[in-house]
C-alpha cells in the first residue's frame, strides 16, 4: 500500500503559482501511470498534468478553479483501491468539485481557501511574522526591495499597466506576496465601484475607458435573458496583452498582394512526400521559411524596443498564432532561420497540435522574435493584427485563393489569367519601424514567395 501525492508542477522558471482548471479523473477513479489527470491553468500556458503514478484517486485537496504556489499537493493516488475507498471518504468537504463552476472567477474565492493550506503543506515555515498584508513603516530605502519580494515580475507588470500601488494591496500569497490574483482582484473591484457614484449617464459612460493610460474594461449592464460568462484565464491574459500593446506601440500597417501559383504547384507536387515525414505542407511553412530568412537582411523588424533603446535580437524565433476553442497562443519555432523547409514544417505542425492538446511548456511559448497570425484559413482577405509584445512586427496572412489577374507576356502584351493569389499584412511598431523598412522587407518576402526555389524543397 502506498499513497502519492499529487503536486502543482512547476512549469517554468518564471511559473510561481497554477490554477486547476479541471480535474479529468473523479474520485475512485482508476489511473494509468502518465494518463492525463487534471488541467492546470498558468500565466504562460494552459496543460494537462499525468499522473505520477498509477492507482486510485482517493483524494482531491485543490478543486477546479482554485490557484495554488506550485509544489502544492493538489490530490493523492492510493495504489491500494481498497485503502483508498476508506481514505477518499476522509476528508468531507473535498469530493465536492461540481459546487465551484469551471466558469467561476478564481480572483475572489481562490486565495482566501487556498493560500493557508499552501503555508501548512511544507514543513513549518521560519517565522512568518512579516506577512505584510499591510506595508511595513520601514525606511524608504528598502520599501522597493520588500515590494520586489512580495510579487513577480507579472504582477508589477499589471500594476504599471494599471497605475496600482502594490504596497496598498493586501497580499495573501506565502509572506504576504502580493499575487495576481490579489492584484485583478483589487483591480475588477475598483472598476465595479466606478460606475456607482455616476449613474446620470449610464448609457454613454461605459462606451469609453474610466483611467486614462489603465487596462481597464468597460462594466456594461447585462440585460434580462443575456448569458454573462466571467473571461476564462487565457481570455483575461489576452485582453490585457492586446490593451497595453495598442497602447504602447505606435501601430501602422502595411498591406501586399502575393502570386502564390508557383508555391500552388510545389505544394501539389510535395504534399504527399512530406506528409509521409510527419509534415503538413500548407502555404504557412513557405511563408515562414520567407520571413526567416528576411529577417535577417532586415533586423530593423526582427527588434524590441526597450525604454528609449532598441534591442537587435539576434535569434529568429518565429511564433506561430493557434485559434483554440478557449482563446489565442502563440508557440515559437526557435531558431526559424537554421531550418530547412521541411524542419519547419513539422515544427508548425507539431506545436500546433500539441497547442489544441494543451502539451505546450511554457519555454515554448517565450523568447518570440517575430510573429504570423493566419486568419486567411477562416477566409479573411486582410487584416491589421494587434503586435505581440514586445516585438515590433506582426505578418497576417489572408486567405489564399484563385483569382482573375492581370499579367504580362513576354511580348509586352497583356492579359487575364487565374492565379492563387492571397494578401499578406504587416503591423509595425512606427517608433523603431519606418514605413520604408517595413515595405522594403515585404517587398523582399514577397519576391521570395513569388519565385521560391525549388532546391528548397
Amino acid at each position: 500500500m502506498a499513497r502519492v501525492d499529487v503536486v502543482m508542477p512547476q512549469m517554468g522558471e518564471s511559473i510561481t503559482e497554477g490554477t486547476v482548471s479541471k480535474w479529468l479523473k473523479k474520485l475512485g477513479d482508476d489511473v494509468k501511470r502518465d494518463e492525463p489527470l487534471f488541467e492546470i491553468s498558468t500565466d504562460k500556458v494552459d496543460a494537462e498534468i499525468p499522473a505520477p503514478a498509477a492507482g486510485v484517486l482517493a483524494e482531491i485537496k485543490v478543486r477546479e478553479g482554485q490557484t495554488v504556489p506550485v509544489q502544492t499537493v493538489v490530490g493523492v493516488l492510493e495504489t491500494d483501491r481498497s485503502s483508498a475507498g476508506l481514505s477518499s471518504g476522509a476528508p468531507p468537504a473535498q469530493p465536492a468539485p461540481p459546487s465551484v463552476p469551471t466558469s467561476a472567477p478564481a480572483v475572489e474565492r481562490a486565495p482566501a481557501e487556498v493560500r493557508p493550506a499552501a503555508v501548512r503543506t511544507p514543513p513549518p515555515p521560519p517565522a512568518p511574522a512579516p506577512s505584510p498584508t499591510h506595508p511595513p513603516s520601514s525606511s524608504t530605502d528598502d520599501v522597493g526591495e520588500r515590494l520586489r519580494t512580495r510579487s513577480t515580475p507579472l504582477v508589477r507588470k499589471i500594476a504599471a499597466e494599471h497605475q496600482v500601488d502594490i504596497a496598498a494591496i493586501p497580499g495573501t500569497g506565502i509572506g504576504g506576496r502580493v499575487t495576481k490574483e490579489d492584484i485583478l482582484g483589487f483591480i475588477e473591484s475598483r472598476a465595479a465601484q466606478a460606475p456607482a457614484p455616476a449613474p446620470v449617464a449610464p448609457a454613454s459612460v461605459p462606451s469609453a475607458p474610466r483611467a486614462a493610460g489603465g487596462v481597464e474594461h468597460p462594466v456594461v449592464e447585462a440585460w434580462p435573458g443575456d448569458r454573462v460568462e466571467p473571461f476564462s484565464r487565457i481570455r483575461k491574459i489576452t485582453a490585457d496583452h492586446m490593451v497595453m500593446s495598442r497602447r504602447v506601440s505606435a501601430h501602422v500597417t502595411s498591406f501586399f498582394e502575393v502570386d502564390f501559383t508557383k508555391i500552388a504547384g510545389l505544394r501539389k507536387q510535395h504534399k504527399a512526400a512530406y506528409a509521409e515525414r510527419g509534415a503538413s505542407l500548407t502555404y504557412l511553412p513557405f511563408i515562414a521559411k520567407a520571413c526567416a530568412e528576411q529577417l535577417r537582411r532586415h533586423p530593423v523588424v526582427n527588434a524590441a524596443v526597450s525604454g528609449d533603446s532598441v534591442i537587435y535580437r539576434q535569434e529568429i524565433n518565429i511564433g506561430i498564432a493557434v485559434a483554440l476553442e478557449w482563446g489565442l497562443i502563440v508557440p515559437v519555432v526557435r531558431r526559424a532561420d537554421e531550418l530547412a523547409l521541411a524542419g519547419l514544417a513539422r515544427a508548425i505542425t507539431d506545436l500546433g497540435e500539441r497547442a489544441r492538446t494543451k502539451k505546450l511548456s511554457p519555454d515554448e511559448i517565450q523568447r518570440g522574435t517575430f510573429t504570423i497570425t493566419n486568419p486567411g484559413v477562416f477566409g479573411s482577405f486582410a487584416g491589421a493584427a494587434i503586435i505581440n509584445q514586445p516585438q515590433v512586427a506582426i505578418l497576417d496572412i489572408g486567405a489564399i485563393e484563385k483569382r482573375p489577374k492581370v499579367i504580362s507576356l513576354p511580348d509586352g502584351t497583356d492579359t487575364v489569367a487565374i492565379r492563387t493569389m492571397g494578401m499578406v499584412s504587416m503591423s509595425y511598431d512606427h517608433r523603431v519601424v519606418d514605413g520604408a523598412d517595413a515595405d522594403r522587407f515585404l517587398a523582399d518576402v514577397k519576391a521570395l514567395l513569388q519565385d521560391f526555389p525549388e532546391s528548397a524543397m
